[in-house]
């Protein structure tokens, strides 16, 4: 049986499953462009979780003036597990795609694409 992690509110399983590829390409109407979407927001979920860890870890920093004192800090590493523990980005960005919760629009081609057009004619 699968374990389910939860993550601001967004349940994922803990580790990849096998996925329709048809459903994915449904959603948005190209596969890649909905292995896109889930990759940019596979990347927002990282940067966010990263920044996350970075402030609660700094919360029990110790600053030490000697290099080989090694000074174990509960707190750091319960919060280091907890953060191990979680679904990977890409896992929970694929559960937002599927669920419809992802907002995305196609990039407008540039006003250079189009001059270049307008000069082959």
């Amino acid at each position: 049986m699968e374990k389910i992690r939860k993550f601001k509110g967004l349940e994922a399983p803990e580790s990849s499953q096998p996925q329709d590829l048809n459903k994915l390409q449904m959603q948005s109407g190209n596969l890649y462009r909905s292995l896109a979407v889930i990759a940019n927001r596979s990347n927002q979920i990282s940067i966010d979780l990263k920044q996350e860890l970075n402030s609660k870890l700094e919360e029990f920093a110790v600053t030490s003036e000697v290099l080989e004192e090694i000074v174990e800090n509960r707190e750091q590493i319960e919060i280091s597990k907890y953060y191990e523990k979680l679904s990977h980005p890409t896992i929970l960005a694929l559960e937002e795609f599927k669920r419809d919760e992802l907002f995305y629009r196609e990039r407008e081609e540039s006003s250079e694409a189009s001059h270049d057009e307008q000069d082959e004619q």
